[in-house]
């Protein structure tokens, strides 16, 4: 690429002002390009978030597992720290206890995040809709506008793009003041007693069910009156990474009780000789402990219908509730079909694509695009490419799932099909040579990622 001077010092436009766009935002800027972050809201509100800041936590506050060596989205961790991730940085200064996970005070979390982009010089804030296609004289734009993009400008992609949007539903879970939680039932306890980012090895409060209580929460579960959904949504699948406890209820039985009411690694601490058929567990949602958030308890129950049910929950009888779950319809593209290698449009390559809206699912893989489109663009626009992260790295193999090795799982006869949202996860890895045993094999995968990351960052 040539670099033409006069463009060094045109910024570069991130649309959405969510984790992604806020991370590629201070990637831009760490790059000594200028960048206009857009952010619609509060003009515009969406159905999910509640507030206008930026990089908003509309679900859950955490970031799930946060141990490199056992978990992908720990990798992922791990490489965007190394990365210079606002994000992460941001998480880390702002984190509560959660066990083995990393989790945030979310109005706390946001604030830093905003905070250290109001105070950057090279980015600048502008609130405002972009309703439809960019204007033509902005020649570098990062789309960043997540699964809630706005009607006006999802359209004009999906004109442009020619391809239908694929989507799924999204589902949020409530969030309970912990006065109102009955200790004498509740308990602090972390799973296995594990400690994590901050945390004692009791940091959730957990909430036990005989076996009569919990066949009596599945009945009224799948008795429940739930949110009615409009003509247009019929038919739209759910994430099953993040699937309401309804939907796992008709599954049969014992579903929640191998997901997220399984009760292994808990001591009833109220009844130390009595094993829990099944477990409910809350997870501190801020700094001052007030708040507490069910953890995979995002549901679609009409809002009576969740005090009612959920009240019949031991040590929730006297719940108050500061937010009710709630469901919201997700859009993505069909990624591998749109873009090339740097997250570009193929239609029409000034325009990126970066954070939900490609195909990952969830907060640090969104944050994980907007680093590397960020970083993307501003090389791009000092005259220079900016190689791909190594295929054997966390953020290389969401970066293939979206542009390219993901397409050999998604092609058939020259067309894209059944493409989805992909959490990180080790399956996406290139296999180890040699192999290893299994007890090995995810340290393993760790130890290569971050040997050819650091390879990477200093090429």
């Amino acid at each position: 690429m040539n670099l033409d001077p006069k463009n060094l010092n045109k910024a570069i436009h991130v649309i959405g002002g969510g984790l992604a766009g806020s991370e590629a935002a201070w990637q831009i800027a760490r790059a000594g390009v200028p960048a206009i972050l857009h952010e619609m809201r509060p003009q515009r509100m969406t159905e999910a978030h509640q507030s206008d800041g930026l990089a908003e936590l509309v679900c859950s506050n955490s970031f799930r597992s946060d141990d490199a060596q056992a978990s992908a989205v720990g990798l992922l961790h791990e490489e965007m720290r190394r990365c210079d991730s606002l994000i992460m940085a941001a998480a880390d200064a702002n984190k509560v206890p959660a066990g083995g996970a990393l989790a945030m005070d979310r109005e706390a979390f946001s604030a830093h995040v905003g905070a250290v982009l109001a105070a950057e010089p090279l980015v600048e804030l502008a609130r405002g809709e972009i309703a439809g296609l960019p204007p033509e004289d902005w020649d570098s734009v990062i789309i960043a506008t997540g699964p809630l993009t706005s009607p006006a400008l999802a359209g004009a992609i999906g004109d442009l793009t020619g391809s239908e949007h694929l989507a799924f539903f999204d589902a949020i879970a409530p969030i309970i003041y912990a006065d109102s939680i009955d200790l004498n039932q509740a308990w602090f306890q972390s799973r296995y007693d594990k400690r994590g980012p901050g945390g004692t090895g009791k940091d959730y409060l957990n909430c036990p069910l005989s076996k009569a209580q919990y066949l009596g929460f599945i009945a009224a579960l799948l008795a429940g009156e739930m949110t009615e959904f409009h003509d247009w949504e019929h038919g739209t699948p759910y994430f099953e990474g993040c699937l309401p406890i309804e939907v796992m209820a008709q599954r049969g039985p014992e579903t929640l009780r191998f997901g997220p009411m399984k009760p292994v690694g808990l001591t009833n601490a109220h009844q130390p000789g009595i094993k829990p058929h099944g477990v409910v567990q809350l997870r501190q949602d801020n700094a001052q402990g007030t708040l507490y958030n069910m953890v995979g308890f995002q549901t679609k129950l009409k809002h009576g219908a969740q005090v009612e049910i959920l009240r019949t929950i031991p040590g929730l009888e006297n719940a108050r509730f500061a937010r009710m779950g709630g469901i919201h319809r997700n859009t993505f593209l069909n990624s591998p079909a749109l873009l090339d290698d740097t997250c570009r449009l193929t239609a029409q390559p000034r325009l990126r694509f970066a954070g939900q809206i490609t195909g990952v699912e969830g907060y640090v893989e969104s944050a994980a695009m907007g680093l590397l489109t960020g970083r993307f663009a501003a090389a791009e626009r000092r005259g220079r490419r900016h190689a791909p992260p190594p295929p054997t790295t966390a953020m290389g193999t969401l970066l293939g799932h979206v542009t390219g090795t993901a397409q050999h799982r998604y092609i058939k006869e020259g067309k894209v099909i059944d493409f989805q949202p992909m959490n990180a996860n080790f399956g996406l890895f290139p296999v180890l040579q040699p192999p290893q045993k299994k007890k090995l094999r995810k340290a393993a995968y760790a130890d290569r990622a971050l040997a050819d990351l650091n390879a990477w960052l200093v090429a």
